[in-house]
């Protein structure tokens, strides 16, 4: 039986942690030969054990009781990047988010797709509703 993965925010996690993270994330489960060769460099199997099971220890993965063991994520991709945009919203703009989107709106050219995403997203806003 699959646990449920958290999806409120867990707080922002390091570079190391995020790019294990991605690799628990597109996989349903890895033994650490598999998430080695997953990232892509050379990164000793044992430094790719001890950041899984420090990933486990903060309860952002699970580890299987069978051998070999398998790690799987224990927390949602929108549970880590709610905790990172967070961060950044205070970081950049003192927890005012207008600025930041107002210059994500000069630097990125949106596209139709995207507004009606957004209108969609403030529309819901202004209803009161947060889903």
């Amino acid at each position: 039986m699959k646990k449920r993965k958290k999806t409120t925010s867990v707080s922002p996690i390091s570079a190391w942690e995020m790019e294990i993270m991605q690799v628990l994330w597109q996989r349903d489960g890895v033994t650490i030969s598999q998430a080695q060769s997953a990232l892509g460099r050379p990164i000793g199997y044992t430094t790719v054990q001890t950041r899984l099971n420090r990933l486990v220890d903060k309860g952002l993965a699970q580890k299987s009781p069978e051998r070999p063991t398998l790690y799987r994520s224990a927390v949602a991709p929108e549970a880590v990047s709610a905790g990172h945009l967070g961060l950044l919203v205070q970081r950049v703009s003192g927890g005012n988010v207008v600025p930041l989107i107002a210059q994500l709106m000069k630097d990125h050219p949106f596209t139709p797709e995207e507004i009606a995403e957004l209108e969609v997203l403030i529309k819901q806003k202004k209803g009161g509703r947060h889903d």
